[in-house]
């Protein structure tokens, strides 16, 4: 009996360890919009959501984000490319946390803690592009390390 056990324990080890992708997660889905993502870190997953799919379109909107650091945050950056039939069109970067000018209330947060942002994100653009593309969101700490990643999938049939 124990045998088995240990065996079925090993399969479930292997399996895991198989899949190299983290599943694609819903964001919201309306009748014109669509947005999707999916963790591009390899070793870990986040949580993240939208109040109203239809607050996207406007400038500010409400946003839940939940993970648990891997590796300290004393710096942070971000980086956004925007893809459009797998070129990359628009490229956005941002410090968002250093030593003394620090602008999310998680920066200095250590390995091991929780993450957890609710709160609005304005964008700074007018309205959505319409179409179908890709969002790759970075973000890296001093030591140039991936803290997360996503790559978002936007649908958008709106007019404007």
């Amino acid at each position: 009996m124990k045998i088995s056990n240990v065996l079925v324990l090993i399969l479930v080890l292997l399996y895991m360890d198989a899949s190299t992708e983290w599943p694609t997660h819903t964001v919201c889905k309306e009748d014109n919009l669509e947005i999707h993502y999916k963790s591009c870190d390899p070793k870990q997953d986040f949580a993240f959501s939208i109040d109203h799919c239809a607050d996207v379109t406007t400038h500010t909107f409400n946003i839940r984000a939940a993970m648990v650091l891997r590796h300290n945050i004393k710096e942070l950056y971000l980086k956004v490319d925007l893809i459009i039939n797998g070129k990359t069109v628009l490229t956005y970067s941002e410090t968002l946390c250093e030593p003394g000018h620090s602008k999310l209330v998680f920066c200095g947060k250590k390995k091991g803690e929780h993450l957890y942002y609710e709160g609005p994100v304005t964008l700074g653009i007018k309205e959505i592009p319409q179409g179908d593309y890709t969002i790759a969101a970075r973000l890296t700490n001093e030591d140039h390390v991936t803290v997360a990643c996503a790559d978002f999938t936007v649908k958008n049939y709106l007019e404007y």
